[in-house]
This record gives C-alpha cells, sequence and structure tokens, in this order.
C-alpha cells in the first residue's frame, strides 16, 4: 500500500477509498465546473486534460509513496463525491505533508471538505507521520481557507507555489 493514504478509513458520512481509473467519469463535473479552478492558474482549460493531469498525478503519488489523495465516497449511497489526502510537498525547498481537498460542486457548502480534511489530520497525527501539517491554498480562495481555519490551522506564510501565490496554513500535533 502506498504511503499516507487513508483507504478503508470512515468518517461520519464518508468512506475513504483508493482512486481507481473508473472514478474518472464521476470526478469529470469537477473540472467541467469554471468555478472550480477559478483561483489556480496554469491549469488546462479543456476539462477532459485537466481532469486526466489530475489521475495521472494521483497515479504518479501512489506508485512513488508521495501520499495520494483518496476518493471519498458517502456511506449511504455509495456515490463519489470528492478527493481528499495527504501529500507529500515541497515548499520553499522544505518537504512537507499537506491536506489537499477537492469536493464536486453539487456537494459544496455541506461540510465534506472539513470532515474529510479533519479525518485526514487525527489519521496523520495519531500514525505520527508529521509533526506539523500543511494546506497549500490560492491567496484569493476563501472557502478553502475557511475549511482550513475551521480544521485547527492558522496562516503560517505567503509565498510562491507552481506560479500562483498561496497562503500556508499549518496545524502541528498537540
Amino acid at each position: 500500500m502506498p504511503a499516507y493514504v487513508l483507504f478503508n478509513e470512515a468518517s461520519e458520512r464518508l468512506l475513504f477509498k483508493e482512486v481507481q481509473p473508473s472514478d474518472f467519469e464521476n470526478w469529470l463535473p469537477f473540472h467541467e465546473e469554471p468555478l472550480s479552478s477559478q483561483y489556480w492558474s496554469g491549469l488546462p482549460t479543456d476539462p477532459i486534460t485537466a481532469c486526466q493531469q489530475q489521475f495521472d498525478r494521483i497515479f504518479e503519488r501512489y506508485n512513488e509513496n508521495l501520499g495520494g489523495m483518496n476518493a471519498l465516497y458517502l456511506k449511504n449511497t455509495n456515490t463519489l463525491i470528492g478527493l481528499c489526502g495527504v501529500l507529500v510537498q515541497e515548499v520553499d525547498g522544505k518537504k512537507e505533508l499537506e491536506i489537499g481537498y477537492s469536493i464536486l460542486p453539487k456537494y459544496w457548502l455541506q461540510g465534506f471538505a472539513l470532515e474529510a480534511a479533519q479525518k485526514c489530520k487525527q489519521v496523520a497525527f495519531t500514525k505520527k507521520w508529521a509533526t506539523s501539517l500543511i494546506s497549500i491554498i490560492q491567496v484569493n480562495n476563501i472557502p478553502s481557507q475557511k475549511t482550513a481555519l475551521k480544521n485547527g490551522m492558522f496562516l503560517d506564510f505567503t509565498t510562491t507555489y507552481h506560479n500562483n501565490t498561496v497562503h500556508i496554513f499549518r496545524i502541528h500535533a498537540s
């Protein structure tokens, strides 16, 4: 099993599963919604290309033990609603573990990103993967910043990451 994944974990409403190539069609609506990528520059404008690049990176991370996104399924319907995981990232030359999250637009504003991020935090600290975790969030992405704050994170610093100005939110293990 790849490192830093939550396969077979669960939260109150969500099951964390390994992303499968068959999830592609169900995830494509994320990239078809312009608001999903409004804060991040440098992404392909074609939804199929953007989704394929994301899936390629997910499987590359699995293969290289760089953490990974988990497919988030609703427990009660077994429906894919998002991706969330713990990712090995390099920020300003330093290796960090990041909690990353994306939710399909039809499931926005229902607390799923926070629920998934909290589960990632709990598992990462329980398994002692790191003494602190970050979230890399574009400076204008207020909804994701609010999720990070609700997850107990604080704004640590601002930097440039993949040609985007980002805030680095952080939480330390207690």
